[in-house]
């Protein structure tokens, strides 16, 4: 049925697969590698990691620029390797500059000195004066090359190859038959286009970090009567923390004293303030906007719900959609038949056929720059880092890849009826009183179920202000049928019709409205009855009609309701299924029909009542992740907000995304097809070449780019 199901396909991996086992021992350490600015030069440092001894675990993620290595070694030893690979990496827990002077960028500086030679070469040239232009294309070549000849020897040694070396061996070689001009542009363009790269990945990196605001590193705590500054790190579970308007939340917690509107765009991607009174949880990050909170920490800075939100967008972006591992298994062998193919492309007609050498080395030369993987290996992960940072900002948390591109082939879409279609807190909707007052029965009523449990009574219990709740003996709850307490010297009894047996009038049209109708009497008989309904979530009926115009072929929704109460919602909704009276292991059952009609499916719940069917479904969709563990360690999409209203801009998103991926590699095979040809025909030279190579690197990348912005 899904992913997470053993499907017998060799290309569908099994959710187990998905996440990569990491070995146990060892120390873990996670680095920021800087001037990452292709995918397969991350594979290339990723390998050497793991092929260093002491390393039991390596893990690059392009995406993030992050390295995690688990080891028992020394971490210098590891930072040396990434900088012998022509990287440099720092510990992630090291606060850096997010811009650096271009001036103490070794690669921006040598493209620009390398620049300046080619340019001198060319004007000396022009003049005539062959053997100082020589010199100085060749100084161009060794300024703009340095890193690209050290990284590409360094990987060659670790007996892998990549475009660096692809490079190297392409400007030696023009240079070998005088070709200078040549050779010294396509290392100055090679160059050019890896800074202009690295620059466009680190601004994508910076946009996609941006999107989570972090919350303040100090807060306001009352200490034994006294009011100090501290880091959050000195901040213990159950301190007291004092927030003014206009300041960031540092911490989670609960409030404890304060009326305050608090801005959760961070968390929950709405802009609406939400108002927070005592009792009421508040995130670290989120913005106190009106009045003053004492908040009682319930959480350290580490395990806050922005830091686990940041941490799962890193290991979101860290995953690899299908797509993207397809690609690179087919990098993975593709460098090499490069490398082989240009061998023969020199020696068959040479040896063979008796052709120029010269000619024909020129044109292996050529193919060798133009078969440069860039374009394709980065064609996927740019845009997936783009869109989860885009869904990130928005209160949609993806937890990979995969599972974004798995969204954009769901047909059917279930969803759990209360709580999700629903409010999930009864509201009242009639009420009748017949010898009363309809406010004297509400108070009677109320009175009577403001020490029940049960969800129903809470909602008539808070109808009635506590000032006006009547004096109340001998309350006894009675199991099935409701409850009664002595009420101002008589006994008042609310509940349901098994309650009143005979007496209870018969309410089948409230009933027919899926309604529960709650009777109210004492022992001269009934008074009245109140009717209660769990209302429809605003935005509902425009999120399933939104799904429907997105292309989802069938929306339905389990519960364990009524048949008759279910039939009336998915009615007013125009759903397309209802299945009703399930209980928690039913509803996995119900997901199969959908799943052989549909193919895939997604389902939508709580994350907690619903795990079963969230496990089963091709995507698992928990609501209003922000207050719950579970929801946010267990649903492949979260939403942080109880919003469907986002579901129809998730779908959007997935498929935009895929769009954008197959555009990218698409574009990227056609220009590698397109200049191939033309190197067979003679018309393709080296800096045409390379200029056509770094230029689709950079327009894919741009083209990724676009999902960070708004999703129309």
């Amino acid at each position: 049925m899904s992913e997470k199901q053993a499907c017998g396909c060799c290309c569908c991996p099994q959710k187990e697969e998905i996440q990569e086992t990491v070995p146990a021992g060892g120390e873990q350490a996670v680095f920021r590698v800087q001037g990452l600015d292709c995918a397969d030069c991350a594979a290339k440092v990723e390998n050497i990691i793991k092929q260093m001894e002491g390393v039991l675990y390596a893990r690059l993620s392009f995406a993030s620029a992050t390295l995690t290595v688990r080891h028992n070694t020394d971490p210098a030893k590891i930072i040396r390797a990434v900088k012998q690979a022509g990287y440099s990496a720092v510990p992630a827990d090291v606060q850096t500059e997010e811009k650096q002077s271009w001036l103490k960028d070794r690669k921006t500086v040598g493209t620009i000195t390398s620049g300046i030679f080619l340019a001198a070469g060319f004007l000396l040239g022009m003049a005539g004066n062959e053997a100082t232009s020589n010199a100085l294309y060749a100084a161009a070549m060794i300024t703009g090359g340095w890193n690209v000849a050290l990284s590409g020897l360094y990987s060659l040694k670790k007996r892998t190859m990549d475009t660096n070396f692809l490079m190297l061996i392409a400007a030696i070689g023009a240079g070998a038959i005088g070709e200078w001009s040549e050779g010294a542009a396509v290392v100055f363009l090679f160059s050019l286009g890896n800074a202009l790269q690295a620059y466009t990945m680190d601004k994508t990196r910076r946009s996609i970090r941006s999107l989570m605001e972090k919350a303040p590193n100090e807060a306001l705590v009352m200490r034994d009567g006294t009011e100090k500054i501290l880091n959050v790190n000195e901040i213990s579970i159950g301190d007291t923390i004092l927030v003014k308007p206009g300041e960031k939340i540092a911490m989670d917690g609960e409030v404890v004293n304060g009326f305050s509107a608090v801005n959760q765009a961070s968390i929950t991607g709405e802009s609406v303030p939400t108002e927070k009174q005592t009792g009421d949880t508040v995130y670290a990050g989120t913005l106190n906007t009106t009045g003053a909170l004492t908040i009682r920490v319930s959480r350290p800075a580490s395990d806050s719900t922005i830091s686990r939100i940041m941490s799962m967008v890193e290991e979101a972006q860290a995953q690899k959609a299908p797509m993207q591992s397809l690609v690179d298994r087919f990098a993975a062998w593709y460098t090499p038949a490069v490398v082989v193919s240009a061998v023969l492309l020199t020696a068959v007609p040479v040896l063979v056929f008796g052709q120029s050498f010269d000619e024909w080395f020129y044109k292996a030369l050529v193919l060798l720059v133009i078969s440069c993987p860039c374009a394709l290996v980065i064609s996927t992960p740019v845009s997936i880092v783009s869109a989860i940072g885009n869904a990130s900002r928005r209160g949609v948390l993806i937890k990979g890849g995969v599972f974004l591109e798995q969204m954009s082939r769901i047909r059917a879409i279930a969803f759990d009826k209360t709580g999700t279609l629903t409010s999930g807190r009864p509201v009242i909707t009639d009420v009748h009183a017949d010898r009363v007052s309809e406010k004297e029965l509400l108070t009677l009523a109320a009175s009577v179920e403001r020490f029940s449990e049960h969800p129903l009574a809470h909602s008539i219990a808070n109808s009635v202000e506590r000032s006006e709740l009547l004096p109340t003996e001998n309350f006894e709850a009675i199991p099935g049928k409701g409850a009664k307490a002595l009420v101002e010297g008589r006994t008042v009894y609310v509940g349901n019709k098994r309650l009143f047996g005979e007496s209870a009038f018969a309410m089948d049209e409230l009933e027919k409205q899926g309604k529960t109708v709650v009777y109210v009497g004492t022992d001269e008989g009934i008074l009245g009855h109140i009717a209660l309904a769990d209302v429809l979530r605003d935005g509902s009926h425009e999120a399933v009609k939104a799904l429907k115009e997105s292309g989802i072929e069938c929306v339905a929704m389990l519960t364990g309701d009524n048949r008759r109460a279910a039939d009336m919602i998915a009615s007013k909704l125009e759903l397309d299924e209802c299945f009703s009276e399930l209980l928690p292991e039913d509803k996995t059952a119900a997901l199969k029909p959908l799943a052989d009609k549909y193919g895939r499916v997604a389902m939508v719940g709580d994350g907690v009542n619903d795990a079963p069917a969230l496990a089963l479904a091709d995507i698992g969709i928990a609501m209003g992740a922000a207050g719950t563990d579970a929801a946010l360690e267990t649903a492949d999409i979260a939403l942080m907000s109880d919003d469907i209203g986002k579901l129809p801009y998730l779908m959007k998103l997935s498929r935009k995304t895929v769009a954008v991926i197959k555009q990218n590699i698409t574009f990227s095979v056609a220009v590698k097809a397109l200049f191939i040809a033309g190197t067979f025909a003679g018309i393709t030279n080296l800096w045409l070449a390379v200029f056509a190579d770094t230029g689709a690197s950079i327009l894919v990348t741009l083209n990724g780019m676009r999902l960070i912005k708004e999703i129309k």
